[in-house]
């Protein structure tokens, strides 16, 4: 089925355009948190946290940790100055911490993709949100 101009993506693309946005620069670890952390902070800034590495000794501060909020979970991903990227999934119920796991990059996108387009589904403002994040 065709979206005509100015119609909501239907559910299945506009996930796999937003897991296709989140893997772009996934190629050099320290770029690709950069650019998740442009991203998710510029379009959702009341979900996202962005940690960074800090030192007295340098002016560059990259990106430790990034965590999303939606609905019952928070999406984790980050790394150590030089580790590989660590990607984690949180259920929380009413503040709480029930479960962590770890689960691979990839998933972690996925799955974060499809509760953002679950997100838009629901909600005027999230789907602003996720257009944010398409265009940045």
């Amino acid at each position: 089925m065709e979206n005509l101009p100015g119609e909501p993506l239907q559910e299945p693309l506009q996930m796999e355009m937003l897991a296709a946005s989140l893997r772009a620069d996934s190629t050099d670890n320290r770029a690709f948190l950069e650019a998740l952390a442009t991203k998710l902070s510029g379009s959702l800034p009341n979900q996202t946290t962005v940690t960074r590495h800090s030192s007295i000794f340098s002016r560059d501060h990259p990106v430790k940790e990034i965590t999303v909020v939606i609905g019952d979970y928070q999406y984790h991903i980050g790394r150590e100055k030089q580790g590989p990227i660590v990607t984690q999934r949180a259920k929380v119920v009413r503040g709480i911490v029930l479960k962590t796991e770890q689960i691979p990059v990839e998933q972690w996108i996925n799955e974060l993709a499809s509760a953002l387009a679950e997100e838009a589904a629901h909600s005027a403002q999230a789907r602003n949100s996720l257009e944010r994040f398409l265009l940045q």
